[in-house]
Formats: C-alpha cells, sequence, structure tokens
C-alpha cells in the first residue's frame, strides 16, 4: 500500500504574482518522513535517535510475541552505526503482487506497510503503524539487510531510503541505484532471521545526538520481563573497553514485580488475568484493492502483577503488548477504577473503616504498591506514533472487570496462608487514609498567611521581621546553648531561628503518625509551612532557605542526618529545588601575633588537612600565634565569632544539599536509616578498614 502523498503550503506570495496549483509542494514517499521527522520519531535529538532503535527492536520482538524468535542481538558499534539481529522467521522475500516489489523492499520503503494490519501475521504486536522500518530507513545515511530464508542469504541495502548497492564499508562508499535483492550466499538449513545495521543520518539529528546504553539496557531487561524465556544481548563497542549484557527471564511480570520493589512485602505477587471481547469498525483492504468499512470482533487479554509493600512510594507501569505506556492511557484508567472501587467495598464490607470516615482514595491505595499492568490485542489504537498513550476505548471496561474480579476474589476467599496478607493491607489503606487526612488537618492549621500574623507557630521560633520569601533563612540550630549566641549572631531582618532539643526521630523507621506526634518533627514542618508528603505545596514554603546548623562533630552529623532523613522523606521537593542546606562551621581558630601595636589577624580553618597546612605555613614562616582554639561545638563561640564564621552571607560557608540521583538517594537512606539492619552493619563493618584514627576526636 502507498502512502498518501502529503501536500505542504508554499510561502506567502505578493499579490502581484498570484497563488496557484504550481506553488504547492508534494512530498512522495519517505520525503515527508525526512522533511517532517519530528511527525513519525518525536525530534531529532538523542531521544529520536533512540526511537529509531526501538522501531526495529520492536520489529524483532514482535517476532518473539509471534512464538517464533529466541534471541535478540543489538550492536553498537565503534563506526557509528547499530545492528540488530533476531532469529525469527524473516521477512518476506517473494514478490508482493500489488507494488511488484519483495516484501524486503516493500517493508523498508513504503509507509504503513507491514504484516500487522489483520492479514493474520501477528496477533499482538509494538509495532503496529507500518512505518517503524521505513522511516528508519529514511532517516539513515545508510542501511544494510540481510534476511535468512529458504536456505538462502538475501542482502539489500539502502541510502537515505533508496535502495541500491555500496562498493565498499560505510555510509561515505559510494553508491549505485538498484532494486530488488541479492542473493549472498547459503545459510544452513531450517536457519532463519533478520540482521539489520544502519548509520543515522547526521543531516537529520543533531550533533550531540547519541545512543544512550544505560537506556538500552533497561529497555532490554524490560523487554525480557515482558516476554519470559526471550534472550537479549546489548554489546557496545564504542570504547576500547567492550561491554556485553545479556537479559533473560523466565518468570514473566511477577519477577518483574520483584525487581521493582525494594520495601518490605507485604504482600506477596498478585497475579490478575482474565480477557474480554468488543467489537470495533476498522477500514478493510478487498481483494480489488478498495477500502471498505467492516465491523470486526477482538479479543483483550489482561494480565496484571502487583504487590504492596511497607514503604510509601507507589510505582506503576502499564504496557500494551510490550510497548511501554508511560503516560497510561485506557487501561491504566480500567486498573484504577477498579482498585478504587473494589478496595473501598472491601474495606466497607470487612468494617475495616469506619461508617463515620471517607471512602478511601486511590492515592491511598497506591501507597507501597508496585503493579505491572498489561493488555494484548491486535491493533490497539495509540496516540501519535511515539505510542505513549492507549486510545483503545474497550480496555477501560475489559481491564476494570479482571481486575475487579480476580481482586475481590482475592479479598475475600484469599488462598490458603494469604488470609494475613490481605488483613495487612487493608489495614495499611485505612491507616494511609487516616494520616492524610490528619496530615491535611495538620496543614491547614499552621500554614503561614504572613511573616508575623501565625499565632500557631511554636513558641521557641525565633522569627524574622522580614516575609520575602527569596531573601529569608531558617537556621535549625542544635541546641538551647547554641541558640543564644546564634540570637546575638543573626541578622534578625531575615535570619529566623529554630532550636531542636537533641537528636530527632528516625522518620525512615517511624510511621507517618508517629512523626506527627513527635514534637521536634512536627515544629520543624510547622514551621517551613508547606505541608508534608503527597500535600507538600512548595509554594507555600515560607523560607527561601532551610539551613542546618549542628556541631562539627559526631553527633553533630548524625543529627544532621535525622535532619535531612525528615526533609526527604516528607519534604522532598525542597531538595529538589536546591533549598536544603548544611552550615559548614570551623574546627580551628588561630590568632597569629603582629608586631607592635597592629591588630593581630585571626583565620580559621574547616578540616584537619587545613589545621596542619597552616601549622607548617606560619611555622616555616617564623610567625608567632597563640594556642589554635578548638571548637567542640558552635556555643564555644562568641557571637562575633559565629556571624563571621557561620552565618554572615558576606564570609560563611553553605554546603547545598541536593540530589541528583533519586533512586541512589533512596538507596542510601535506607541503608543508613532503614529498619533493616543486616545491611547496615556490614556498611559499617567495610568502611572500618578505611577508617583513618587519627580523626576520631575521642
Amino acid at each position: 500500500m502507498t502512502a498518501e502523498p502529503v501536500a505542504r503550503r508554499a510561502p506567502r506570495t505578493s499579490a502581484g504574482s498570484g497563488y496557484s496549483a504550481k506553488h504547492l509542494s508534494v512530498l512522495e514517499g519517505l520525503d515527508a518522513v525526512r522533511k517532517r521527522p519530528g511527525m513519525y520519531i518525536g525530534s531529532t535529538d538523542g531521544r529520536g535517535l533512540m526511537h529509531c532503535l526501538w522501531e526495529i527492536i520492536d520489529n524483532a520482538v514482535d517476532e518473539a510475541l509471534a512464538g517464533h524468535c529466541h534471541l535478540i542481538d543489538v550492536v553498537l558499534h565503534s563506526d557509528g552505526s547499530v545492528e540488530v539481529r533476531d532469529d525469527g522467521r524473516g521477512i518476506p522475500v517473494d514478490v508482493e503482487p500489488k507494488t511488484r516489489l519483495t516484501g524486503v523492499e516493500v517493508v523498508m520503503t513504503k509507509l504503513h506497510a507491514g504484516g500487522k494490519f489483520g492479514g493474520g501475521s501477528y496477533t499482538a504486536s509494538g509495532g503496529l503503524h507500518g512505518v517503524g522500518a521505513s522511516v528508519v530507513n529514511a532517516l539513515s545515511e545508510r542501511l544494510d539487510i540481510e534476511v535468512d530464508r529458504d536456505s538462502k542469504i538475501h542482502t539489500m541495502s539502502f541510502k537515505r531510503g533508496v535502495p541500491g548497492l555500496f562498493e565498499g564499508d560505510g555510509p561515505d562508499a559510494e553508491f549505485t541505484k538498484k532494486s530488488g535483492l541479492v542473493i549472498a550466499g547459503k545459510a544452513k538449513k531450517g536457519v532463519t532471521g533478520t540482521r539489520v545495521r544502519y548509520w543515522a543520518d547526521r543531516q537529520i539529528f543533531t550533533k550531540d545526538a547519541e545512543f544512550d546504553v544505560e537506556a538500552l539496557r533497561a529497555r532490554a531487561r524490560q523487554t525480557a520481563f515482558l516476554v519470559p524465556g526471550l534472550t537479549l544481548v546489548i554489546r557496545d563497542e564504542r570504547t576500547d573497553e567492550v561491554s556485553e549484557e545479556t537479559y533473560v527471564f523466565k518468570g514473566g511480570i511477577t519477577e518483574y514485580v520483584e525487581f521493582l520493589s525494594q520495601d518490605e512485602a507485604v504482600t506477596g505477587v498478585l497475579r490478575l488475568k482474565g480477557a474480554g471481547h468488543f467489537k470495533e469498525t476498522v477500514p478493510v483492504l478487498d481483494g480489488k484493492g478498495h477500502m471498505s468499512s467492516q465491523e470486526v470482533e477482538r479479543e483483550l487479554g489482561v494480565d496484571v502483577a502487583m504487590r504492596w509493600g511497607t514503604g510509601y512510594d507507589t510505582d506503576v507501569r502499564s504496557y500494551v503488548n510490550i510497548i511501554a505506556t508511560p503516560k497510561g492511557g485506557t487501561h491504566v484508567s480500567g486498573f484504577d477504577r477498579a482498585l478504587t472501587k473494589t478496595v473501598n467495598d472491601v474495606l466497607r464490607g470487612q468494617k475495616v473503616l469506619k461508617a463515620s470516615e471517607d471512602n478511601v482514595t486511590k492515592e491511598d491505595i497506591a501507597e507501597g504498591l508496585t503493579a505491572i499492568v498489561t493488555v494484548r490485542l491486535a491493533e490497539p489504537q495509540f496516540e501519535g506514533q511515539t505510542k505513549e498513550v492507549l486510545g483503545t476505548p474497550a480496555a477501560t471496561r475489559i481491564v476494570s472487570h479482571v481486575v475487579a474480579k480476580e481482586l475481590t476474589a482475592w479479598f475475600t476467599s484469599p488462598p490458603r496462608g494469604d488470609k494475613a496478607a490481605t488483613k495487612a493491607v487493608l489495614d495499611k489503606i485505612a491507616n494511609a487514609s487516616r494520616a492524610r487526612i490528619a496530615a491535611r488537618t495538620h496543614r491547614d492549621v499552621q500554614r503561614r498567611k504572613n511573616a508575623l500574623e501565625s499565632s500557631a507557630l511554636p513558641a521557641k521560633l525565633a522569627d524574622c521581621r522580614s516575609d520575602d520569601v527569596e531573601r529569608s533563612e531558617l537556621f535549625i540550630v542544635e541546641g538551647d546553648s547554641a541558640l543564644g549566641t546564634a540570637k546575638l549572631a543573626r541578622s534578625a531582618e531575615y535570619q529566623a531561628l529554630l532550636p531542636i532539643r537533641g537528636k530527632i526521630l528516625n522518620t525512615q523507621k517511624a510511621s507517618v503518625a508517629d512523626m506527627l506526634k513527635n514534637t521536634e518533627c512536627a515544629a520543624i514542618i510547622q514551621v517551613i509551612g508547606a505541608g508534608s508528603g503527597r500535600t507538600f505545596d512548595l509554594a507555600q514554603a515560607r523560607y527561601g532557605k532551610v539551613i542546618v546548623m549542628s556541631d562539627a562533630d559526631v553527633d553533630g552529623a548524625h543529627i544532621r542526618c535525622l535532619l535531612l532523613t525528615l526533609v526527604h522523606r516528607y519534604m522532598r521537593p525542597l531538595l529538589e529545588d536546591g533549598r536544603v542546606y548544611a552550615a559548614v562551621p570551623p574546627l580551628h581558630r588561630f590568632e597569629i601575633t603582629n608586631p607592635g601595636t597592629k591588630k593581630n589577624d585571626v583565620v580559621y580553618t574547616y578540616s584537619e588537612e587545613e589545621y596542619r597546612a597552616m601549622l607548617a605555613d606560619l611555622t616555616s614562616k617564623g610567625r608567632s600565634f597563640k594556642t589554635p582554639q578548638r571548637y567542640k561545638g558552635l556555643g564555644e563561640m562568641d557571637a562575633s565569632q559565629l556571624r563571621e564564621t557561620t552565618m554572615d552571607p558576606a564570609s560563611r560557608t553553605l554546603r547545598r544539599i541536593t540530589i541528583s540521583e533519586t533512586d541512589a538517594a533512596l538507596e542510601v537512606f535506607d541503608l543508613l536509616m532503614g529498619t533493616d539492619v543486616a545491611p547496615r552493619k556490614e556498611f559499617i563493618v567495610e568502611g572500618a578498614q578505611s577508617l583513618d584514627r587519627a580523626r576520631i576526636d575521642a
């Protein structure tokens, strides 16, 4: 089937020259792709480059979904090309009667051509628009394809979508236009497969566009989970140290959920399976090549794996066939609808919720939930070629019915050994709802209308006079002893002080309810004024900077860690916006004696290395100085020293606390502050080997 020509409006002409049909440009076939690549691959940067690779890989995976492919190799070559090999059936090499071209040339040069338009080749596939391979071909400086079929190796090459022959290796070799396949040799009997190698066209893609091997590995891992038994090998030959990763999983999406789950399990992995039928009207080609509408019956298979854990984060991922739909769609809507209604019905039926309590929300149910929602059907409707949203309307009804039926059965008639898990999940969801309502009430009470009006703020807060959020700073000070000095050292116009007593609650271990009951934690959340958890609103924060000011010793470091745990767990947008800092007080004070009546010089050092370097420098220069003062805590400084070294913006040093990698930060907080002691002990024991004992202040 040939593509419809794309008409492009010509530039505006002067009134005198006229505007007629001769001013219209018609883009034939793959010319339209090269002129408007963004319509087909989203962009021409690294994302578009990767999208082209996904198209070729997905064609191979479709063979695996059909049961004909068991191994896919992806190689990133050192010359900038990429190669995808599979052991599927191979692209057809016989002549297609309408175009009188071989199947390979039809697939690689004709838009909206392929085996996924109701011809019976694929019951479920990822590539559905029939533009994937031809678009990649159009946007490639060179593309070589080899097909093993009928005990022969069939080859063909293309230059920017035009078939022909290259007289050498690489895209710069001499090229001659020529249509048709070439028999390059014999293949082993019974061996079939397809190999595609292409060089992306740098006339199309931006100079900095390159293949992201980490994204490729993540996609390969995801596909291996979704197609149990399929082996994917990712090989990167672009550096001197060649790397190769192999992915194969037999457990399917059950194993995928276990891989994604990082917290302690409340339930095992539940599998909710089912199917439903629906009818839709689709255009179909008759034997004479005419298009007519016809009502067909479709089957939609549903397979959901889900697990609740003790954590608070939610990870729900959805797929249609093997294509990720990160923005959801009708299948996710059906899942959410059934999950919310079913859980509320069970909570009411089993009287876990009181009659006076509100229904739980989707967010309450999703706390600690990891789920994979997959549907399989022929010719799904996607919104756009990038396939990020499923649009098939019937998916909502069918997914909702399957999830509601299977989940109700699990809650009401749990399998042997799962009864305690069902009760634990219902209690967890009900408590999440109660905590949300309590947090909302707490937030509404403590939010500040302006810098001076709130009477609900803690009495121990020494607030600033300014209500300019960008300029204001909140110092969280360790201990009341340091507070007195800090009050004299601060600028009361824009610097507020909140003292905390000792070490606050470890919020990585504690529940939301325990955190809200803790005086120090509640005071910090109340003073910052933006709420906590899911209801945190960065725009309501009362201060532009939140500065943790603790002693420069082990206890001070522990207090700082506990405070950062609270912020990370319940006020993470503060970290993401770069508003959280740690004050850096000095460790030593040198008073260097000057001759005569000249005032002595004062120098501060902030580490043992600086201290030793200063001692060596003064000694080598023969300078006399008083015995250096070692600060054990903030309370040992007088107000002028604390102002100069730690609080005055003109001379202080602040260390900004940020999150560069959210997943890595979560792992570190869980390791250092979580409930599991064994990994923390192992971390400490291993770290003890590299500890400089001279730094221990004992």
